[in-house]
């Protein structure tokens, strides 16, 4: 069921990012909202960045707020544009606007259009909140490239689910499989007793 998942990252690490494109259904069209500190911080998404994770730049619409609270607003309203397939929000720290009754909004909207949302939460302190996953990440030194050691390999993170509706909580390593656009959670650093988990893009949210 499409809901809203929170990812939290520190001040201007770019992980969340990743982590978020990784889990985008493929082909689809995308919002994508930045407060005005989250612009200032974390710049735009490049259209290379995006075509890292199987994405199509000219599929997303990207929208510069003042502040979180006209962001959360126009994350509502693209939420009843019928064509959107997924909605990425990005706001920095906590601001008052982005409250419990915020993010319950959010989630209900969410549900009810049939659209995933990601809240990226960019240098933000894990407060209240009706998102069903929340996440934490962090970015790993990225898998060793197949034919050249000196080139960037695929990206991995540190995902720790602190919190999850539909999923035991746990940490793991996360990876991404650009072919099959899929992001892994594997290797569990806590909670050794669950197993593997293989999370497709499109089911992962």
């Amino acid at each position: 069921m499409p809901q809203l998942a929170e990812v939290f990252a520190g001040s201007g690490d770019a992980a969340a990012w990743g982590f978020a494109l990784a889990q985008l259904p493929t082909g689809a069209e995308v919002l994508w909202v930045q407060d005005r500190l989250s612009g200032l911080e974390m710049g735009r998404p490049s259209g290379a960045g995006l075509k890292r994770y199987g994405a199509d730049p000219a599929r997303f619409t990207l929208v510069r707020t003042k502040n979180a609270k006209e962001a959360l607003w126009a994350m509502e309203e693209g939420l009843k544009c019928t064509t959107l397939g997924a909605v990425i929000g990005e706001i920095t720290g906590n601001p008052k606007a982005l409250d419990f009754t915020a993010t319950k909004r959010l989630a209900m909207r969410a549900e009810r259009a049939g659209v995933p949302v990601i809240l990226l939460r960019i240098g933000g302190q894990r407060s209240l909140s009706a998102a069903r996953r929340r996440w934490a990440v962090e970015a790993l030194p990225s898998v060793r490239h197949r034919f050249d050691p000196k080139a960037p390999g695929a990206p991995r993170w540190q995902a720790e689910l602190f919190r999850g509706r539909d999923m035991r909580p746990g940490t793991w390593e996360a990876g991404y499989e650009p072919k099959a656009h899929r992001l892994n959670l594997s290797a569990p650093l806590r909670h050794p007793e669950v197993a593997e988990a293989q999370v497709r893009a499109a089911n992962t949210l």
